[in-house]
């Protein structure tokens, strides 16, 4: 009979994924993890490890060739590779966040010729929506395109952009019809490469150190018309699906982080002595652990459930990516937070990796929308007759 009720519980193959990303990230990601960390320098070893196995943009479709993963398989992924460094992590989940509007939208041109570099490990693809007046508020962006001939000229300044400088490839939203507020945004694929491209400082961040976070300046970049991401003025409707998709990577990200502090503190609660016995001897400290692996489980079922609304593509996705990213998120804190009382002043010090990670958990509260966006997002939803039917 349990052969036969498959809900909730992975495929092989799903299960074998995770195997197989534990492996790589044992062995070539959690040994850097705290070097990234502490020179604030771009994780190499992730990046070509996780190109070498072909998890670093999963998602991409095998007739691009890429490795044709689903929603969960992407989202198992970023969830063990967070789990050893929240800073790679983002490889995979920013490559997703970039490349799907192409996805989603581009003409098979854009499909054959941008997905398919991407799959080939030539350049990583980046996201560029927010400005530095337009967070939160997207629609007020300030970024242009002007058409001229069979070519588009855009002028403007992106900011927050992960991986800024380091990928090779940018999905850039930017008004072509000032008058039509969001339905005059169109969507455009940027190389870095473009004359008048170019790119700020890294900035000086709480977490995700290896992750460089850059503004990207387009200064009178001009590309070919073609390189328009679907119709004009669609641009701002892609991004938004976009997002409904990939906040479900920041979810595993979250949970990924947290499954690691847990991890870490079990280990380090059954290990550390006082008053004669392990500290995991103390119901105290057992009832923090429980409340910890509650709250992580309970989060990766959430982020499941809308790994499999994502692929199916169901009416009730913007509502459990919403719900995912910010549940997740908030259990990442909490349980980060509480690896590092686990770990009492140990915890507090680089010398453990607790601390990296209750920094690191931070930003999946912030980005892709912060966690009071998400409630507007899921009561919006909810006042609109949206609700999950299982």
């Amino acid at each position: 009979m349990a052969d036969e009720y498959p809900m909730y519980a992975l495929s092989e193959e799903h299960q074998a994924i995770r195997e197989a990303v534990r492996a790589v990230c044992d062995a070539k990601v959690a040994p850097y993890a705290t070097d990234v960390d502490e020179n604030a320098r771009y994780p190499q070893e992730a990046a070509d490890a996780l190109q070498a196995a072909d998890f670093h943009a999963p998602h991409v479709p095998e007739e691009y060739g890429g490795a044709g993963a689903d929603a969960l398989a992407t989202v198992i992924v970023i969830e063990e590779v967070a789990r050893a460094c929240v800073s790679s992590s983002l490889i995979p989940a920013v490559n997703k966040l970039g490349s799907l509007p192409v996805q989603i939208s581009g003409s098979e041109e854009l499909k054959k010729k941008y997905l398919s570099k991407l799959a080939a490990g030539e350049g990583g693809f980046s996201y560029c929506l927010s400005e530095p007046d337009a967070g939160s508020d997207a629609v007020s962006m300030k970024t242009k395109a002007v058409r001229d001939g069979d070519h588009w000229v855009l002028n403007g300044v992106k900011r927050w952009i992960t991986n800024a400088g380091v990928s090779e490839f940018y999905t850039v939203m930017a008004v072509s019809d000032p008058e039509a507020r969001s339905k005059g945004i169109s969507a455009f694929v940027v190389e870095k490469s473009d004359e008048g491209v170019s790119f700020g400082a890294p900035e000086k961040k709480l977490g995700i150190k290896g992750s460089p976070t850059r503004e990207v300046y387009l200064d009178n970049v001009r590309i070919p018309a073609d390189r328009m991401i679907g119709p004009a003025g669609t641009g701002f409707e892609t991004a938004m699906k976009t997002l409904d998709h990939t906040r479900v990577t920041i979810a595993a990200q979250a949970v990924g982080v947290a499954q690691g502090a847990l991890d870490y503190a079990l280990g380090y609660a059954q290990e550390r002595q006082q008053f004669g016995k392990p500290i995991a001897d103390f119901q105290g400290l057992q009832f923090l652990l429980a409340d910890m692996g509650m709250k992580v489980e309970a989060a990766r079922q959430m982020t499941y459930a809308a790994a499999g609304r994502s692929e199916r593509g169901d009416k009730d996705l913007t509502f459990f990516g919403a719900a995912a990213k910010c549940f997740a998120s908030d259990v990442a804190m909490e349980v980060t937070t509480n690896a590092v009382q686990v770990l009492g002043g140990y915890g507090y010090t680089r010398d453990y990796p607790v601390e990296r990670m209750m920094r690191d958990a931070k930003i999946t509260q912030i980005y892709e929308g912060t966690n009071q966006v998400q409630r507007i997002v899921m009561a919006r939803q909810l006042l609109a007759g949206i609700q999950s039917r299982l």
